[in-house]
């Protein structure tokens, strides 16, 4: 079963929580494309998966910080209501 684009994003911004990486606690970005199995995602797989990433830094509820390995990602703090708003509307039993 393939998932729609805002139960990745809500998925991600859940996941991210759930290892409370808020502001300065950080993962690789590369980690968050391993969090969803390629079957659920479809044809373009990962590609999808790091453009609904950068949707979210888009829309500034994920800020990126750049390292000599690599991109990091965390949820930004400021925007904490309208994340657990997003959680909630996909996973309500939390």
């Amino acid at each position: 079963m393939i998932i729609s684009d805002e139960e990745i994003k809500a998925y991600i911004l859940r996941k991210l929580a759930g290892k409370g990486k808020w502001g300065h606690s950080h993962t690789s970005f590369e980690n968050i494309r391993k969090w969803i199995p390629q079957r659920d995602l479809g044809k373009e797989g990962h590609k999808r998966v790091n453009e609904l990433v950068k949707e979210l830094v888009r829309d500034r509820l994920v800020l990126t910080k750049p390292t000599h390995y690599g991109l990091e990602v965390s949820l930004n703090p400021r925007e904490s209501r309208k994340i657990d708003e997003i959680i909630k509307r996909y996973y309500p039993e939390e």
